[in-house]
């Protein structure tokens, strides 16, 4: 016999409530192995690659690529084979039609083909790994993080006013034949890959909402969450029922405003004046809407809170990095056994910070506004803006202050190679403590960075250019910067960030002062 077991999109961590499809790595019919990645999801920290906990054969999934789903949603179901007599006590041997490649097919007998014993762990009995995921595993149900359901609601009809959502349905179901064909056992519960029924929300009782995201933008848009009917598990209510609905509204408006137009126009023209007609102009092409969700979403949360919650200021200052770029181009030109790798502009910039870190700690802290305290940070977690093609990310450099310039600037390097792939994880991209923001790569001479909240602090470089400058009481061309300062005016006044400022230009137009700090 053959169990099939549901797969639900697991807790990634970092407090994150939902993900989006972004690429299926296995078809309805394919052979997975044990915690073979099945899914790649978008978060809005980073992308992910799904492992599936179970071997055997996919018989759903539950979503189209660019699907938003919330935690514990169904992802896809599996065929797994269970022992049952001496027959199906040997090993299974799939199909070779349903694995997707020889090293799929070979990983993916299911626990049956393992002796069993009366030690046997449930989740080996059960076709899982045992492999824990963030926040959810194939281990004891007692482990798994609780999650709040809303009340199971009665089943009646929509309202007649009601609006409705398209909810996600699996695809065609795989046959039982072909489940037979690639686990060598029949199915049963054929009943459980059904996609799972959506409740209609009633006028009484809890709204079926989970994210705050949704009921943020419900708000935002006026829409009554009691009358939609949500497309995700129990009748959930998802972001994409909540768009649906405000584009309805919006076409409902737009009808209602044609319809009071046309009644205010007049019905004809006098006999005497005759009116020349006219053709219609054409209409007006419909505007563009873009979801802000993903790393583009996380973007716009994160710098709205910034600007709602801190009260920043910003300072700037113009330094002559001539003497900078020569001693970069010395260290590079080195040669020999003790020549190591070349050192970038951004990794000497990040090595005067931490410096300057060093003399005005104040700016490598946060604010705890409860408790009503100024955090001063021990160690400097230096985030540095990188654009990628998903967006703007701001990896981390964990304990940048213990590091030389070599050593910073190869993790800025690795940092931005897993940036540009989409493959760092959460925990890459949070928990820093000061930012640098090198937008001169863009040909931008200066900026006022917003503050990453919840720092106190971000430097902001522009672009390094040829510029007339007075040196040692003579005009000359020199090679010029300029810096700009956003800090948290509550951590500390003008002097301290000045007196910061100052430290990296004087750094930056004599790099020697900075050896007093090696």
């Amino acid at each position: 016999m053959a169990q099939v077991l549901e797969f639900k999109l697991p807790d990634l961590g970092e407090g994150l409530t939902e993900a989006e499809i972004v690429r299926w790595l296995v078809e309805v019919g394919d052979v997975v192995a044990i915690d073979q990645p099945v899914v790649e999801v978008e978060t809005a920290k980073a992308m992910v690659e799904v492992p599936c906990p179970y071997g055997g054969v996919v018989t759903a999934r539950f979503g189209e690529e660019g699907t938003e789903l919330p935690v514990g949603a169904p992802l896809l179901t599996v065929a797994v084979g269970a022992p049952e007599g001496p027959e199906t006590s040997g090993p299974v041997t799939p199909g070779p039609s349903g694995a997707r490649n020889g090293s799929a097919a070979s990983g993916s007998a299911p626990p049956s083909s393992s002796s069993s014993s009366s030690g046997s762990s449930a989740a080996e009995s059960s076709g899982g790994s045992g492999n824990v995921l963030v926040g959810y595993g194939t281990g004891a149900p007692a482990g798994r993080r609780r999650r709040i359901r809303p009340a199971r609601l009665d089943r009646t009809p929509t309202p007649s006013g009601a609006l409705k959502a398209e909810a996600p349905v699996p695809e065609a179901p795989v046959s039982e034949a072909r489940v037979s064909e690639a686990l060598g056992v029949p199915v049963t519960a054929a009943s459980s890959t059904a996609a799972p029924a959506s409740v209609a929300a009633v006028s009484d009782g809890p709204v079926p909402v989970v994210s705050p995201l949704v009921r943020r933008l419900a708000r935002q848009h006026d829409i009554d969450l009691r009358r939609l009917t949500g497309s995700g598990p129990d009748g959930l209510i998802l972001r994409a029922d909540v768009d649906c609905a405000i584009r309805q509204a919006e076409e409902t408006g737009a009808a209602r405003t044609r319809t009071a137009q046309a009644a205010a126009a007049p019905t004809g023209a006098s006999p005497a004046s005759p009116v020349a007609t006219s053709p219609a102009a054409p209409a007006a092409p419909a505007a563009e809407r873009i979801p802000l969700r993903g790393v583009r979403g996380a973007v716009a949360d994160k710098l709205s809170r910034s600007r709602t919650e801190i009260p920043d200021a910003t300072c700037w200052v113009d330094a002559d990095a001539t003497e900078l770029m020569a001693v970069r181009a010395a260290m590079n030109a080195a040669t020999g056994p003790s020549a190591g790798p070349k050192v970038s502009v951004l990794a000497l910039l990040a090595r005067i910070c931490t410096a300057a870190l060093a003399r005005f700690p104040e700016l490598n802290s946060t604010v705890d506004t409860e408790a009503r305290e100024i955090v001063r940070l021990p160690g400097v977690h230096l985030g540095f803006a990188a654009q990628t093609e998903r967006g703007l990310v701001v990896p981390v450099v964990r304990d940048a202050h213990t590091r030389n310039a070599e050593s910073i600037g190869a993790e800025i390097a690795r940092l931005t190679e897993l940036a540009r792939a989409g493959k760092l994880s959460p925990a890459q991209l949070t928990g820093g403590t000061f930012t640098l923001n090198n937008y001169g790569v863009f040909g931008v001479d200066g900026s006022t960075p917003i503050i990453n909240h919840p720092e106190a602090a971000m430097l902001g470089v522009g672009r390094i250019m040829p510029k007339p400058w007075v040196h040692q009481g003579e005009l000359a061309v020199r090679q010029v910067v300029q810096l700009s300062l956003t800090f948290d005016h509550r951590v500390c006044d003008g002097g301290t960030a000045g007196g910061f400022l100052r430290y990296v230009a004087d750094c930056v137009e004599q790099p020697a002062v900075l050896l007093r700090t090696l």
